[in-house]
């Protein structure tokens, strides 16, 4: 009844008159609401996903935890709790699900039972633990934990008189990795993981040493022993890409390690008799892009071998079918997310192709999946005109179960999507698009173009929801976006394009497509303006920097100029050799002539400048520095600071639209 209910509410929102529609406007923003992490049950008979909104109270993004029958029926929140839940796994009876449940700063593990409608709290941390993961015989948990360890002292605290208020001790550092965008300064300690009865009790720790264990562990067999990825290298700090493959014996912590290679190996998933496990990685030739190879090894760690696939494309989140014959896997196609099986020998089928939508701010590729033992798939399924659905997939095909916006979008008259293609006229590649037009779009008229690059710039767009885009579209203008080399989902010597030449010839693809839409009479040489925000920054930057054919530019967190952000930012060792040729004082002049600043002289563009304060990926010094700089040349510009964000800028949905708004009321003055 329920999904025919829903399906004759979408068959009438379609019949609306476009007179009662309106466009999507920003305090929408507030009202949207998407599917993320969608988990079936072993069984497929039900299915746990993470219901994340937008609270207008708190000025925050929600998660809660929604179950519903995986026949549509029953679609009812988990809990009665009015607090964060996430990390959803099921127990491999079906009989229960643990859950991680924040309330301030920490969280705790949960399980509930569905046939009872009980919650259980079964442990009493001091920090937050992540990638739950349930022994074959549903009788213990496995999960990472941090373990602190005290801060550094040089030298002991002066003894301070009775009530009197002193600074705080002097803050020490002495590690290579020692805060994060997002996070802010990292307590210092390590990951490592636990083993916690579901019938309660103290968690204990396994696995020890001076390195971190991160992501959900998996179970052998018989259930006595962990295995998991981890950088455990002596020199883990530096050699920061390597990773191995490990197995930890439960009982005493034993740790062996399984593979032997100079590059990443890790996303692992073991087989449903546990014999075998497959997982990825790639020997590390420090590129800018390089693919991660499937490979299958024996639990042990012998018979390694790569499965050879006819696919140029990067697998991520393997899972195992049930009869053990063939193996799951995600990957990204000309900017689509997509399901495919491959059987042991390499071939492979793809069975589903709308798989995303959880990116709710910019129209990224990407989403989740879970597979029952019968072979049903429940997944986020993407739409360019909302956020992800919860869907299943069978023999049969996909059938949409969730749609948490048919409250509020079948009302609103969203742009039209377009896919586009272009040949680059530097070696004659096809580059891909999409274009987004305005509601109501006119062929005879024409618009302001708004050119809007993606960040990364190893990432790349696809044809997705996203309030950004849509707000653009609804001021009027046509939205161009792009996937210039460099992208991923084109393979992996297209995204390896600007290996020690970034910024480069992405910038001439994108040029490209802006001459192939003016050639569409949609908009004319008069009207482009030019954003975006990370490596989008960059290259609005760059763009800038190369021509003066922008009434107008709103350059994003951008980096200005490598050498300090090289330096200075929360992944600050992460660039040398696979981006530019050695270190920033070993070649400066690598590092200068790709930086934005070196151009700064050659801009006349009118320019907003953007940036969080907590931002620590792309600091507020770069910001700072494209602003500075033109104020001195007396270019009309202006610098906008987002008051505690970090580099995801539009986390909070104010600020969401804020970016938005403001941007908007820039371009105004040059329209």
């Amino acid at each position: 009844m329920k999904l025919l209910a829903l399906a004759l509410l979408l068959c009438w929102s379609s019949l609306l008159p476009a007179q009662n529609k309106t466009s999507f406007a920003p305090m929408d923003v507030f009202a949207l609401e998407w599917v993320e992490n969608p988990q079936i049950s072993p069984d497929g008979g039900w299915i746990v996903y993470q219901r994340r909104g937008m609270d207008i109270m708190k000025d925050r993004r929600t998660s809660q935890l929604w179950i519903i029958g995986s026949d549509g029926s029953d679609h009812e929140k988990l809990t009665n709790r009015d607090v964060g839940e996430f990390g959803a796994v099921w127990s491999p009876d079906s009989r229960r699900v643990a859950f991680v449940s924040t309330k301030g700063e920490g969280g705790e593990i949960y399980t509930y039972t569905p046939k009872r409608g009980k919650v259980t709290r079964l442990t009493q941390l001091d920090r937050s633990p992540s990638g739950l993961s349930w022994s074959p015989d549903g009788q213990y948990l496995a999960f990472s934990l941090l373990v602190p360890e005290a801060e550094p002292r040089m030298v002991k605290p002066l003894k301070k008189p009775k009530g009197a208020e002193w600074a705080h001790h002097p803050r020490v550092i002495d590690r290579v990795k020692h805060e994060a965008d997002g996070s802010g300064y990292l307590e210092p300690g390590f990951r490592h993981y636990f083993v916690v009865s579901v019938d309660g009790g103290t968690a204990r720790q396994i696995t020890s040493g001076s390195f971190h264990h991160r992501g959900a562990p998996q179970w052998s067999g018989d259930g006595e022993s962990l295995y998991f990825s981890a950088n455990r290298n002596d020199d883990w700090a530096h050699d920061f890409r390597e990773s191995e493959i490990y197995q930890v014996r439960v009982a005493d912590g034993t740790t062996t390690q399984l593979t032997q290679r100079k590059g990443p190996d890790g996303s692992l998933a073991i087989s449903p008799d546990g014999q075998k496990i497959a997982y990825l990685g790639y020997d590390d030739r420090l590129q800018t892009y390089q693919l991660s190879r499937l490979s299958l090894m024996d639990r042990d760690g012998s018979n390694a071998a790569v499965i050879d696939l006819d696919l140029d494309r990067n697998l991520s989140d393997l899972q195992w079918a049930k009869d053990g014959k063939s193996i799951y896997a995600l990957y990204d196609d000309l900017g689509v997310t997509k399901l495919t099986r491959i059987s042991l020998d390499g071939e492979t089928t793809v069975l589903i192709n709308d798989i995303g939508g959880e990116a709710v701010a910019r129209p990224y590729s990407g989403g989740s999946y879970s597979i029952s033992e019968n072979g049903v798939v429940a997944y986020s399924q993407a739409s360019p005109y909302a956020p992800a659905r919860l869907a299943v997939y069978q023999a049969s095909g996909s059938e949409t179960l969730v749609d948490l916006n048919t409250d509020l979008l079948p009302y609103r008259e969203l742009g039209n999507v377009e896919e586009i293609w272009w040949k680059s006229h530097v070696d004659g590649r096809d580059i891909q698009g999409w274009i987004v037009k305005p509601p109501g779009f006119s062929p005879g008229h024409q618009y302001p173009l708004l050119v809007e690059n993606h960040g990364g710039p190893i990432s790349c767009y696809g044809p997705y929801f996203s309030p950004e885009i849509q707000l653009y579209a609804a001021a009027d203008f046509v939205v161009f976006y792009p996937n210039p080399r460099g992208s991923t989902s084109y393979g992996e010597e297209f995204g390896n394009l600007l290996y020690h030449n970034y910024p480069g010839d992405d910038y001439h693809d994108v040029m490209d497509g802006i001459d192939a839409i003016l050639a569409l009479g949609y908009t004319s040489e008069d009207s482009l303006f030019v954003t975006g925000g990370s490596a989008g920054g960059i290259m609005s930057a760059w763009m800038i920097g190369k021509n003066n054919r922008f009434r107008s530019a709103a350059v994003i967190k951008p980096v200005m100029n490598w050498i300090s952000k090289t330096l200075v930012a929360d992944n600050y060792y992460g660039y040398a050799y696979s981006r530019y040729p050695g270190q920033p004082w070993e070649n400066p002049m690598d590092y200068w002539k790709f930086s934005p600043l070196s151009l700064v002289g050659n801009v006349e563009t009118p320019t907003l400048v953007m940036v969080g304060t907590a931002d620590l990926r792309t600091p507020r010094s770069e910001a700072k520095q494209l602003y500075h700089a033109l104020k001195l040349r007396k270019v009309e510009t202006a610098l906008v600071e987002m008051p505690g964000a970090y580099h995801f800028i539009a986390n909070r949905p104010s600020q969401l639209i804020m970016k938005i708004e403001h941007i908007l009321a820039w371009f105004d003055r040059s329209r």
